[in-house]
């Protein structure tokens, strides 16, 4: 994992756990010494893009997925714990979370109000600062916190910190697997949401038996597993985390059957929230939807009538939701060291997963039981528009041109939005409130 400087307003691809590169825009507060501002201050210094929306607050994301209503703002996921796998977590996560949820009058954590807790089941961390991917994975533990508590303002949160950072191959997944396996065998957790992924091809085989062993206890368990499916369209990184793939590849845990993989999508809306078009599949200059057939799962019952589109292999991604960047990301707050304290504009799926989480944590609560694997559910309920699932039919995951190490140019052909199932968005997107209300009546 690795993550670039952050220019004033410049788009910057970070990637963020290999597969999921977050981009952001850093709108600076004007002082290298804000670490210590107020929350009032901070909140007062949001990003221009939100005048001229280019980019969205909370309260437009809520209303854009139908979740102001005097029900839903009834049924916020109280009772229910999102679980987060992040490497490192962030050191003021606690501070930053509260300063994002005074700015948009969301719940604060504490008190009366839903927990916000970080452990350490994989080992203690090393010394901030001592590794370079510290800060990038602060980015990402803080956009999982602040957007998951979003989209349900009720729900616990519980960072799950690895002290090794995730990269391709293998490298960081031991710690990952033992730091969700502490969680689902301590019942600590209703959702886990992992904005995290190395590309299948380059994990190695005699690895696949215990990556899948976690999904399998979630699976008998009953907890919900959802991942972001990736930011690098029909493509993704190679284990040197700076060339792409030039032919079609997805990642893992995406990819696994068991975790429902969320794709990327493009929302128009207008101040209030409201829709100015249908969404689209996420592809702008900063990145794109991932998503394709598997190389190494084969088609789940699930996917059966879908033999035309994904063949043999599962295919992905499985929902899609609130991802792009530039314009239509999402503005959050950090203040951790190594960047100077900001508000800035975050998007990828990275961001997709944890608001997905959260339309979960949502529907857990009004089920007062867990809802455990979801995908055979999703894939029955879209032929149904009064479950909430939409589609979405434009757009495509093509990725490139990109540049390789050996200098030369590249572009991997994607895959096309269209009615029903496709590899670009999966089924589509939700309309939020009806789906939650849906999804809370799934049998487990």
């Amino acid at each position: 994992m690795a993550v670039s400087a952050l220019a004033t307003l410049t788009i910057a691809a970070a990637v963020v756990g290999p597969r999921t590169p977050i981009a952001t825009r850093a709108v600076p507060l004007g002082t290298t010494g804000a670490l210590a501002l107020s929350s009032q201050a901070a909140a007062a210094a949001l990003p221009g893009c939100v005048t001229d929306l280019s980019c969205y607050t909370p309260t437009q994301l809520l209303r854009a997925y139908r979740l102001t209503s005097a029900a839903a703002q009834a049924a916020v996921g109280r009772g229910v714990t999102i679980a987060v796998i992040e490497s490192f977590g962030s050191p003021t996560i606690a501070r930053d979370a509260a300063t994002f949820n005074a700015a948009f009058h969301l719940m604060q954590f504490g008190g009366k109000g839903p927990s916000l807790r970080i452990i350490y089941p994989a080992g203690p961390n090393p010394r901030w600062g001592s590794n370079p991917d510290m800060v990038g994975w602060a980015g990402e533990t803080t956009l999982d916190v602040e957007w998951a508590h979003a989209m349900a303002p009720g729900a616990n949160i519980l960072v799950v910190a690895t002290p090794v950072a995730e990269t391709e191959g293998t490298t960081g997944f031991p710690q990952m697997v033992k730091a969700i396996n502490y969680v689902l065998d301590r019942n600590l957790a209703n959702v886990i949401s992992m904005s995290f992924g190395a590309t299948e091809a380059t994990i190695p085989r005699a690895a696949w038996s215990w990556l899948h062993q976690p999904m399998a206890k979630a699976y008998a368990k009953h907890v919900t597993m959802v991942a972001s499916s990736g930011d690098t369209g029909a493509t993704d990184y190679r284990a040197n985390m700076v060339d792409l793939f030039t032919s079609r590849v997805v990642g893992w845990p995406a990819s696994d059957p068991l975790v429902t993989a969320v794709g990327g999508t493009y929302l128009k809306l207008d101040r209030f929230g409201n829709h100015l078009a249908p969404d689209v599949v996420w592809h702008d200059s900063s990145g794109a939807g991932g998503g394709g057939l598997s190389g190494v799962f084969g088609r789940p019952a699930w996917q059966n009538a879908l033999a035309r589109t994904v063949g043999v292999h599962r295919g992905l991604p499985d929902i899609s939701m609130s991802a792009a960047v530039d314009p239509g990301g999402v503005v959050y707050y950090h203040s951790y060291p190594g960047l100077s304290a900001a508000w800035a504009v975050v998007g990828g799926t990275s961001e997709s997963a944890p608001l997905f989480a959260g339309i979960v944590a949502r529907a857990i609560g009004i089920a007062h039981r867990p809802l455990g694997f979801l995908n055979g559910w999703l894939y029955s309920a879209a032929a149904h528009p009064t479950n909430g699932i939409v589609d979405v039919i434009y757009g495509n995951n093509s990725w490139g041109p990109f540049w390789n190490s050996n200098g030369n140019t590249y572009s991997v052909r994607g895959w096309n939005a269209g009615r029903g199932f496709d590899l670009a968005s999966g089924l589509g997107t939700v309309n939020g409130w009806p789906f939650v209300q849906a999804l809370s009546g799934k049998a487990t």
